[in-house]
């Protein structure tokens, strides 16, 4: 096979992009040893929380999949990397009416589904409790609308109450260093109990979608490891890995830019240990050229789906002879906005691997913007230009 350092080095976007020379070999070597038990294909997803578009993928607005929140801006957490600034973009539905209103009129404007979710309490648990009976209404009389989760911490009777709601994905992070629940969460909470949520949402029948937060203890990371084992333990439907952007982090408690080596190096690890095991990365993760080299380390370790990627990422999945599909949000379906493209083949549009060069070249000079370009298979490895 050819060397993939060189093949990154093809990629015009990336020609520039500093990378780990020993990790790109360690990857290559990695996923070498595991071609019997990889997936071919990858997936590229463009959620709706907020405005995308790069040169080789256009979003599909941000009405499809729209965030709402039951308690607007408000959260008694108040965590270090986030201090509830996240919820305030979202639409605010802070009675179950409201949240009727804001679905109506969000499917007569063409939204398929929503991600709900809201503020925590001083427990980190989110009071859905008054709005359960209006999502079953809204799953009864819109049986196609998707709704995913953000479900916070739970026991097996919520859980029981989310499933009977018609609730489509529960979402929720997982934390694996108690130091980070207390001190980065203001949380009097154990990581036991993160683990005993997880273990009660899959045992319904919703599926289950983690998050981990790669650098969430202050832009380094700690427990990681421990939530990826917690994770293989119960084995959900897939696992989403995000990078922490603490844009709103206090000046007393600053966070370090995760260094995207370390998370290429986790991306490995979490690949190793889960095989056959739907990985993805979402759409967090620090902006410029940290992204560009975080998402060049989520295709060559064989993350499954990748969301929101920079230029250049679908070329090279495409050139690392990877099967390319494009979905956007619109096409989601029962698992979320961050895992849409797993759950059957019709969810996404197949890239035709034999344009890519001619339509890229006019795509940067300007011609046809919006395109999804896509990459001939080079056999020699040269870069085909």
């Amino acid at each position: 096979m050819s060397d993939w350092y060189e093949i990154v080095r093809c990629v015009e976007p990336l020609e520039d992009v500093p990378l780990d020379h020993a990790l790109v070999r360690d990857l290559q070597r990695a996923r070498e040893a595991r071609a019997d038990r990889c997936s071919d294909t990858v997936h590229f997803y463009t959620p709706t929380f907020k405005s995308f578009q790069s040169s080789e993928i256009s979003g599909c607005g941000k009405s499809v999949w729209p965030a709402v929140s039951t308690t607007a801006g408000d959260c008694k957490l108040q965590c270090d990397h986030c201090k509830a600034k996240i919820l305030e973009s979202m639409i605010p539905a802070r009675t179950p009416e409201a949240l009727w209103r804001v679905v109506n009129e969000g499917i007569a404007d063409g939204a398929r589904g929503m991600l709900l979710t809201g503020g925590s309490n001083h427990r980190n648990e989110v009071e859905y409790g008054p709005y359960y009976a209006t999502i079953r209404r809204i799953k009864d009389e819109f049986p196609d609308f998707r709704i995913a989760l953000h479900t916070a911490l739970v026991d097996e009777d919520i859980a029981r109450c989310m499933e009977q709601s018609g609730i489509d994905a529960a979402m929720m992070d997982v934390i694996g260093a108690q130091e980070t629940v207390t001190r980065v969460y203001h949380l009097r909470r154990r990581v036991e109990d993160f683990e005993r949520s997880l273990e009660a949402l899959v045992a319904t029948r919703m599926k289950v979608v983690p998050h981990i937060v790669v650098g969430l203890h202050y832009g380094r990371l700690l427990g990681e490891r421990n939530a990826l084992e917690m994770i293989r333990r119960h084995r959900p439907d897939a696992l989403v890995l995000v990078v922490v952007m603490p844009f709103y982090a206090p000046v007393k408690r600053p966070f370090e830019t995760p260094d995207a080596n370390a998370v290429g190096r986790f991306f490995l690890d979490a690949r190793e240990r889960m095989p056959d095991f739907p990985l993805l990365l979402g759409c967090a993760r620090p902006p410029g050229t940290t992204k560009a080299r975080i998402d060049v380390y989520a295709v060559l370790a064989g993350l499954d789906g990748i969301a929101h990627p920079s230029d250049g990422i679908v070329e090279l999945a495409a050139r690392l002879e990877r099967r390319v599909r494009v979905t956007p949000a619109c096409c989601s379906i029962a698992v979320g906005d961050e895992v849409m493209a797993l759950d059957g083949d019709g969810g996404g549009l197949e890239v035709d691997l034999d344009t890519l060069l001619a339509e890229e070249h006019a795509q940067r000079r300007g011609v046809a913007p919006g395109r999804i370009p896509v990459v001939t298979e080079v056999a020699d490895g040269g870069c085909g230009r």
